[in-house]
């Protein structure tokens, strides 16, 4: 899958939460999303993911050590993949608010964090996965208090494993957002686009606790 560059989507494709949104007073607030954001389309990047194998990679964590993938999702693994997280007092790249789906990555995160006991009580392991390097990913985490691993892709190997989305901005190649459930080694559900991020964590235990409900009453 070819990766796409920074004007992903046609503009007229494009739609806008909130009403229009003054750039000159762009937010430098990462737990926030600024009104106005273009909202992603579903261009069927991630349309056959569901159902892949889960790759054997061992990814540089947050916390310790490298933990494969595929051990994780030998149980049952929410993997969300992100682009990149703001850090304060360092600027976003050039119009990152005006590429669809790219702001957020902290509120995404965050919301994991906050509902981490429901997802245990499902008995999921939940990660997060960027191309950020493990120093990034490091104080980020100790910044916002992550206590789930922050996996590092800094090579892209998951994109040439699953075919994941990407995209390009100011020289360097990131993931487009999306959330994927794996059961036994196996991709079982996938959320794409994910938006607005903040909303993910949510939406993926209202999921995880449809299926087990289904799975109770066979």
């Amino acid at each position: 899958m070819a990766e796409s560059a920074v004007g992903l989507l046609p503009r007229r494709r494009l739609r806008r939460m909130g009403g229009a949104r003054n750039d000159d007073a762009m937010s430098s607030d990462y737990s926030q999303l600024p009104a106005g954001l273009p909202v992603p389309v579903d261009d069927g990047a991630a349309d056959d993911l569901a159902g892949s194998e889960v790759p054997d990679l061992a990814l540089p964590a947050t916390g310790e050590g490298a933990p494969r993938l595929a051990g994780l999702a030998a149980g049952r693994l929410v993997a969300y993949v992100y682009p990149m997280t703001g850090t304060p007092g360092r600027a976003l790249p050039h119009g990152w608010d005006d590429i669809p789906g790219a702001r957020g990555c902290t509120p995404q995160s965050c919301a994991y964090r906050d509902a981490l006991g429901d997802f245990k009580r499902l008995e999921a392991t939940v990660v997060g996965i960027s191309a950020q390097s493990p120093a990034e990913q490091a104080e980020f985490a100790a910044r916002e208090h992550i206590p789930f691993p922050l996996l590092s892709d800094a090579d892209l190997r998951l994109r040439e494993a699953l075919d994941l989305p990407t995209f390009e901005v100011e020289g360097r190649t990131l993931y487009r957002r999306l959330t994927f459930v794996a059961e036994g080694g196996r991709i079982v559900k996938v959320f794409y686009p994910v938006f607005p991020p903040d909303r993910d964590a949510g939406e993926v235990l209202a999921w995880l606790r449809a299926a087990a409900g289904s799975e109770a009453a066979r």
